[in-house]
């Protein structure tokens, strides 16, 4: 059983989002190629869904700016800008995005107290999203991810799918995610692998079959 995890592919992290990835958008075709021609058994995507009040937001922080660093919840802490608030076109996926194709959607950041990169849980691992369940009912072996950004939310997903789902083979797809920044890119790249992840291409995901 293969499922493709689709992480944050929203207006928020795309061009004219209010945390964009540079060519963030450039990964909505490849995501739809994948639905098309993956042969996925099960595809789910995850959602930011931040309160308007969250911690992680700089404007909750007298004197803050976006990027710069802080504290939550006594732990260092990026502060970023207002994204993906609940309810908002930022937070909507991205309008090209084959979303009636996804079975599940796994909403995460609700909790205004702490961050949540991971799809499968928060950053402190207090709390567990529904996602690990719903993929181990679903008897799934494979999970192949892509989205956005490789450097944050991909890369923590993919890490705790892998120490989540004992036994699933974990991918992240490389064509299919770009990261907010070069270096930033190559360390998640080499923690993945170091965890265990495969990083393949979109012809090894789509089985060789041409766009």
């Amino acid at each position: 059983m293969k499922a493709l995890l689709l992480v944050d592919i929203q207006n928020g992290f795309c061009p004219g989002g209010n945390l964009a990835v540079a060519d963030g958008d450039a990964v909505v075709p490849v995501a739809n190629r994948l639905i098309r021609d993956g042969g996925y058994d099960v595809i789910a995507a995850s959602q930011d869904w931040h309160p308007e009040d969250h911690g992680s937001f700089a404007s909750v922080h007298p004197g803050r700016k976006p990027f710069d660093m802080g504290e939550l919840g006594g732990k260092p802490q990026v502060m970023w800008p207002d994204h993906c608030v609940q309810n908002t076109e930022d937070a909507a996926f991205h309008p090209d995005l084959d979303i009636a194709a996804v079975d599940y959607i796994q909403r995460k950041g609700e909790n205004p107290a702490i961050d949540s990169y991971s799809a499968f849980r928060d950053n402190e691992h207090h709390a567990v999203t529904g996602l690990a369940d719903y993929l181990r009912q679903k008897n799934v072996t494979v999970v192949d991810i892509a989205g956005l950004a490789l450097d944050f939310c991909v890369k923590f997903t993919a890490l705790d799918a892998r120490e989540m789902l004992p036994g699933v083979t974990v991918r992240v797809i490389l064509e299919g995610c770009r990261g907010i920044s070069e270096e930033g890119v190559e360390l998640a790249l080499a923690e993945m692998r170091e965890a265990g992840v495969e990083i393949i291409d979109l012809g090894t995901a789509t089985g060789g079959k041409r766009p």
